[in-house]
């Protein structure tokens, strides 16, 4: 479904994503494992056209991305919930929800999805009509993922989707990745809590400097005595 060959970022100077080669294969939930700056992040904003590759390809469903518009990239199924939300504020909780289907035609479908968001999400329902900055940590995080599944993706790219958030919730979010992906999304995620990411991940790359440095299923990371020692306190 996706496929990176050589990926290579600049960012002037700094070489952040060095050489990269990965995929993910539709029905999965794959993860990217690594500490601050290892390059994760960028990844994400290369797949969604937001960062341009300084060598090397993205393709997703066969067709290249590379010079494909962020908006364009949406359009093909590729919805991403960016690290920190970016929801908008001074716009409702339903103004933010209506956006993620900004490109979309399909009135009834729009319509359809958005009762399926608030089934999945039943608090942003109930704040439907206030602004959406008035939002707990955990129900922006629960709108961000609300307004990327508006646009019905094929994909969904999660950038650490547990991040600020209490034990108790990233339970809950991590939940709501399974059965976003039970009903039939594939997951790329980005997540620096690596013992819940590999718990639910069918395979995961562990990247250090840009560079991926192991690859495996989620359990053969998990596993992984240098991945315990690195990543899960071992």
């Amino acid at each position: 479904m996706l496929k990176i060959e050589n990926l290579n970022i600049k960012y002037g100077a700094i070489h952040a994503i060095k050489g990269i080669d990965l995929e993910v294969h539709e029905g999965e939930i794959v993860t990217l494992i690594g500490a601050n700056g290892a390059g994760k992040s960028s990844i994400l904003r290369a797949i969604s056209g937001l960062v341009k590759a300084s060598e090397g390809t993205i393709s997703f469903m066969g067709n290249s991305l590379n010079k494909v518009s962020a908006q364009n990239i949406m359009k093909m199924g590729i919805s991403q919930v960016p690290e920190g939300r970016h929801i908008f504020s001074g716009m409702t909780v339903l103004e933010n929800l209506e956006l993620g289907a900004y490109q979309r035609k399909d009135k009834e479908g729009i319509r359809k999805d958005l009762q399926a968001v608030y089934e999945r999400f039943p608090i942003l329902e109930k704040r439907s009509r206030q602004d959406a900055a008035t939002l707990s940590g955990g129900e922006q995080q629960m709108l961000a993922m609300g307004r990327a599944l508006m646009a019905k993706p094929k994909l969904l790219l999660l950038d650490e989707p547990s991040m600020g958030l209490a034990p108790i919730l990233v339970r809950e979010i991590f939940s709501i990745i399974e059965d976003i992906h039970k009903q039939g999304t594939t997951v790329l995620l980005v997540e620096q809590n690596a013992r819940m990411a590999l718990s639910v991940a069918d395979r995961a790359y562990v990247l250090e400097t840009g560079k991926v440095v192991m690859s495996g299923t989620g359990k053969e990371l998990a596993a992984s005595e240098d991945v315990q020692k690195a990543y899960l306190g071992g």
